[in-house]
């Protein structure tokens, strides 16, 4: 009888960690919802979607508009410790680019967000970021390689841009033609939906 319970206690146990699985959104403008309310971006339609789907994953989107990656590396630690997240998603580095800093330096910080996510026992996942061309096609493609490089050296789950296919449709960007508008939003949260289901 007590070998039964133990089981069942055991098996109630992983049912409740595969229920309570949590993603953790580290970006900047793009996933914290700037020039919308917040209920209309991407990241709050995801979720309402994964409730109504009874998925075991909930999001925690930790985004700020303008954060960099050495602004992220500050934050995280702390955000870790807080959520306990099962995997994190690192959407960063359009800020440094619109910067023009180094690609070395971007590089860097990322190299160090993944390691910090794997020091936590989580998954890091790298999406891939652009930037437009005003610093010129080399600084452009030196910085667009630099996530599938990354992600492939780290072993980090390496994310296509959800920017892709919607930066080049006027009608879904926001007047300053940089951020997607709420007619973007449920386009992305169909983009990423079947990746979170792949993890």
């Amino acid at each position: 009888m007590r070998f039964c319970f133990t089981i069942l206690v055991l098996v109630f146990s992983l049912s409740l960690q595969a229920a309570t699985q949590k993603l953790l959104i580290l970006g900047d403008s793009l996933s914290a919802g700037y020039g919308m309310q917040q209920q209309q971006g991407w990241v709050h339609l995801l979720q309402q979607q994964l409730e109504k789907n009874q998925s075991s994953w909930t999001i925690i989107n930790a985004s700020i508009s303008g954060e960099t990656t050495a602004g992220g590396l500050a934050r995280l630690p702390e955000l870790l410790t807080k959520h306990q997240p099962q995997a994190v998603l690192i959407e960063l580095g359009g800020n440094d680019g619109l910067r023009g800093f180094p690609t070395a330096q971007i590089e860097q910080n990322l190299q160090l967000l993944i390691a910090e996510v794997k020091n936590h026992q989580a998954k890091p996942i790298l999406m891939q970021i652009r930037i437009p061309p005003n610093y010129g096609p080399r600084y452009t493609r030196q910085f667009v390689a630099l996530y599938p490089a990354l992600a492939e050296k780290q072993q980090a789950v390496y994310w296509p841009f959800f920017m892709d296919s919607i930066a080049v449709q006027a009608d879904l960007m926001q007047a300053d033609g940089i951020h997607p508008n709420v007619k973007a939003q449920p386009i992305i949260r169909d983009f990423i939906a079947p990746l979170l289901q792949k993890l």
